[in-house]
């Protein structure tokens, strides 16, 4: 063996690149031709996993990384963190003698192909595919072990109807507030039939009086519709004409424009496609309580669920009509003095001809007449994006409508203004103003000139201005009740009390979330499996035609009817393909012509149930078998999986902490209710990967990005760059940042795999640093992992000829104890997904056994073992040069041997006075009274001492003696 990392001309079977690289492609074949990683289902097509059957009595172990999109760009090396990492899990978990489930498929529709077709004509199926190819290829260089027969794309025909099934399932289905789920709460999804002959008997009654028979056949359908869990409704949504489509709130940015593309998002009231998660809102809060999610991310649902209690009070306006507005402040009613509704209210459809007595110039906005300060403002309202709308609330903006509303509590006429910084889409589109207990009620009546009355007593030298903490109650009283004096809490519950007496308002939870916006008028999504009658009726195609499928059309571009951003509307690309909009069909009641949907599903659509097909992606039969769903997802075979099921381990990055799982929530709590599946949540446990940052390098004359791969280091003055930009030395500023190809700074898995092999680069990523932190990248420091790899590769194999050089003979106690140490440090990192810090304990084992004259088998298989999960391919290769002739995937990860974990010695540390004097060897059971006496004949602690005598003895066996003198 060499005892050094230099290169050497005279290695023939040196680890090299080259070497690395033939040896990983070698055995990646092997796998596929044995199917060494297939994985045995209980029941079905998929049973015969790599010869072995499913154990009935084994634990299943699910693992799984957030869909991918296959990008044109292929990966960077920040892309495979979260990759690798589940398939270190995997096989490691697959050592320890688990089932192990983990597939990977392609989120393939999307905004990206479409755009890509927009500019060149190409079909998004071509490129999407060429994409899936590519990146399949770049995984799979990885050595990753995931069950290849389970993969599949969003795309894919089979896959498109079984997305198609479960949105007919929540299209004919309603939520019956009253219907009691198996754990005895109140509320789930039903069967719309069931809704249908509910009304038929009479034991529900019809809305607004009369009876299921009185009403035609259209009626009963549009009084149904209304119910349904995915329904249309004419409302506010975010319109992006730059897009050319509308978004859900979850998919615009706190700066009002799309998280895809940064274009600017518009209100707009069009007919859309929704669904009713906010009928979830509370389990998909309470429930949180039962996964295993980081405490961010959980705090990120319920923020976004946004639940508050209060009370809808209603506030009569003069001249017969009535305003309902939510507060969670209804003890402040006294001090409301004004009101505010958005400017899309209905009040504001009709208003006062002219100003009402009183108005002052400051509320016109300097109009003759409501109807011209209304409009007008609509119309500035309508132009802007929502986050603008919020924004402007610093300036104050408003108008009043000219309507005059009356406070239920005593009495008085309050003026009834609009503002663009309440929003339609959320409450009930009006607010109750209390200056005083309100900083922007505050400003907003400082600036129109409105009066403020205080309902809760600021604290002695408070210095005016809106009051907003605790207090007693003030001028808060009518001749039925009163609240003076009363604290906060205590008024509440009170106010709403009367409030509901006079009913003059109701106890209510109101929610932040607003149902889920699913068209898009997009190309390249799913199609609804959608027909409309002669009566603009929706009416669900029949199981046996799905899937639909999307048609050819003339262009793939985003048109709108109109040239202006915030007047103009969509049209949906697949309108343009008259032959498909028209099908005749035949429904049960003759052929008749119908009109299809136009509009996609969103791409959140597909990756609201993948995990389900993963577990067969062949059963052409269900959605999903429920005994292959009980088997993986139920918290039977895994105890870890907890009371809710699920997916025992997901991976994937924190950004996707409200749309992609708040989404896939709901559709599996509707599919739970429907009895499709038996798993109260999808994923049990999250885990949010860091990411890889990288430097990038910007000019210093025109700041624009430089390919990092250009810059190099000035040697006559470390700290300064330059990039070779046509030739020539540019001077370039270093920046920190994500990796990404707008910082020009990506380095890709290829790269790697040619200067290094797959396995020093997934070591490297691992023991870059803790796992959930984001990490810098430096391709320099790649060569440490190779080292390690390298010395593994000669403890095994003689570089020069290619043998073994390990031997038979038992090691010495020593090695044992570093090796039983090792095997219990490493197994419990790996278990905690501690990744870093296992490849460290691999490393001392390794070195260990580098330092020794020859290499022991029964310490270096272990070793090997213990590799596999990080580096399984030249495991592979030293377990088959070791003599065995089976692949290690399934070989049980070693078991310490206790007898070597318990220490011959253990080092004491004696003290005078607190001061370390000596140390000494002393066994871990050694008595205290002995501890105490070798500590006083100990020479060092006699120096200390000088003569003085002993006050007392502090012994802390067998660690710690602390002697105190007089």
């Amino acid at each position: 063996m060499f005892s050094d990392d230099a290169p050497r001309d005279d290695v023939r079977f040196r680890y090299t690149a080259a070497l690395a690289s033939e040896l990983e492609q070698r055995w990646q074949d092997r796998w596929d031709e044995l199917g060494t990683f297939h994985t045995a289902n209980p029941s079905g097509a998929l049973t015969d996993g790599a010869g072995r059957p499913a154990d009935p009595d084994a634990a299943t172990f699910y693992v799984m990384d957030m869909f991918p999109y296959p990008s044109g760009a292929g990966l960077h090396v920040g892309h495979p963190l979260g990759y690798i990492a589940t398939d270190v899990v995997g096989r490691f978990r697959r050592m320890r003698g688990d089932n192990v489930l983990h597939a990977l498929g392609y989120d393939a529709f999307g905004l990206p192909a479409e755009q890509y077709a927009v500019q060149t004509g190409q079909h998004p199926q071509v490129t999407t595919e060429a994409n899936i190819a590519n990146m399949r290829r770049q995984l799979r260089r990885l050595g990753l072990a995931h069950d290849p027969r389970r993969t599949f794309a969003t795309t894919d025909a089979g896959y498109v109807r079984w997305t198609q099934w479960i949105f007919l399932q929540i299209f004919e289905s309603w939520y019956d507030v009253d219907a009691v789920r198996p754990d005895g709460s109140a509320g789930r999804a039903r069967p719309i039939a069931e809704l249908v002959a509910q009304y038929e008997a009479g034991t529900r009654p019809v809305p607004d009086g009369g009876t299921w028979a009185d009403l035609t056949d259209v009626e009963r359908r549009r009084l149904v519709d209304r119910e349904r869990l995915a329904y249309i409704t004419e409302a506010p949504v975010n319109w992006c004409p730059g897009l050319g489509t509308v978004l859900a709130n979850e998919e615009v940015t706190a700066d009002g424009r799309s998280e895809r593309g940064n274009f600017p998002v518009f209100q707009r009231s069009l007919s859309q496609w929704n669904m009713r998660i906010t009928a979830y809102a509370d389990r998909l809060a309470d429930d949180l309580e039962l996964i295993d999610w980081p405490a961010k991310v959980k705090a990120m649902q319920r923020n976004w669920i946004g639940r508050s209690d209060g009370a809808n009070v209603v506030f009569d306006v003069i001249g017969g009509l009535e305003v309902e507005v939510f507060t969670t402040r209804p003890d402040t009613l006294f001090g409301a003095t004004f009101l505010v509704v958005a400017p899309e209210h209905p009040l504001l459809d009709e208003v006062p001809a002219a100003w009402p007595d009183g108005t002052r110039s400051a509320w016109t906005g300097g109009f003759d007449t409501p109807i011209e300060a209304v409009a007008a403002y609509r119309a500035e309202a309508a132009a802007k994006t929502a986050v603008e709308r919020q924004a402007d609330a610093g300036r104050k903006t408003g108008v009043f409508s000219g309507h005059l509303a009356t406070n239920p509590v005593n009495g008085l006429p309050v003026p009834v203004f609009t503002a663009d910084y309440v929003l339609m889409g959320y409450g009930t589109g009006a607010i109750m103003a209390v200056p005083a207990e309100d900083e922007r009620d505050w400003a907003f009546a400082a600036a129109f000139e409105l009066p403020h009355v205080r309902t809760v007593q600021p604290p002695a030298g408070f210095d005016g201005g809106a009051w907003t903490g605790p207090g007693a109650m003030i001028n808060s009283a009518n001749d039925e009740i009163s609240l003076n004096g009363l604290q906060v809490a205590e008024s509440k519950p009170k106010i709403i009390d009367w409030l509901e007496s006079k009913g003059l308002g109701t106890r209510t939870t109101t929610y932040r979330l607003r149902d889920w916006l699913f068209s898009r008028q997009r190309y390249w999504g799913e199609p609804f499996p959608i027909v409309y009658d002669e009566n603009d009726l929706p009416i669900a195609i029949p199981d046996e035609l799905l899937p639909v499928e999307l048609p050819d059309v003339p262009d793939y571009s985003p048109r709108t009817y109109a040239a202006d951003d915030a007047g103009s509307s969509p049209e949906p690309p697949l309108g343009r393909n008259a032959d498909w909009v028209a099908i005749t069909l035949d429904l049960g009641d003759g052929p008749k012509q119908y009109r299809r949907e136009t509009n996609t599903m969103p791409n959140w659509a597909g990756s609201c149930w993948y995990y389900l097909r993963y577990l067969d992606p062949t059963d052409a039969d269900h959605l999903v078998s429920p005994e292959l769903e009980s088997y993986w997802l139920g918290p039977q075979h895994n105890p870890e999986a907890g009371t809710a099921g699920g997916v025992d381990l997901y991976v994937g990055g924190v950004e996707h902490a409200v749309l992609h799982l708040l989404y896939a929530r709901f559709w599996h709590k509707v599919l739970f209710d429907l009895g499709h599946v038996s798993s109260l949540e999808p994923f049990h446990k999250l885990f949010n990967q860091g990411y890889i940052q990288a430097f990038a390098y910007v000019r210093a004359d025109n700041g624009a990005y430089v390919e990092a791969a250009t810059v190099t280091e000035r040697p006559d003055a470390p700290g300064e760059f330059v990039a070779l930009v046509d030739g020539a030395e540019v001077p370039v500023l270093q920046e920190y940042g994500k990796m990404g190809k707008s910082l020009k700074n990506v380095v890709t898995p290829d790269d790697m795999y040619d200067a290094y092999g797959a396995d020093t680069f997934r070591v490297y990523e691992m023991s870059m640093g803790p796992l959930d932190q984001s990490r810098p990248w430096d391709t320099r420091a790649v060569v440490g992992s190779q080292r390690f790899l390298q010395r593994l590769w000669r403890n095994t194999v003689d570089e020069a000829t290619g043998e073994l050089v390990v031997v038979d003979d038992d090691p010495e106690p020593a090695t044992l104890r570093v090796l039983a140490h090792s095997i219990a440090d490493v197994r419990i990192e790996m278990e905690a997904m501690r990744l870093n810090t296992a490849i460290a304990k691999l490393i001392v084992l390794n070195n260990h056994l580098t330092s020794l004259d020859r290499v022991p088998r029964a310490a270096l298989e272990p070793l090997v073992l213990m590799t596999a999960p990080v580096a399984p391919h030249i495991a592979e290769e030293l377990w088959q040069r070791l003599g065995h002739a089976g692949s290690l995937a399934f070989e049980p990860f070693p078991v310490a041997d206790a007898a070597y974990l318990v220490e011959d010695t253990v080092t004491c540390v004696l003290q005078v006075q607190g001061k370390v004097r000596s140390r000494i060897e002393v066994s871990p059971s050694i008595d205290g009274d002995v501890l105490r006496e070798l500590a006083l004949a100990d020479a060092g602690v006699q120096r200390a001492l000088d003569g003085r005598e002993v006050r007392t003895v502090i012994v802390r066996a067998p660690k710690l003696v602390n002697v105190v003198p007089a």
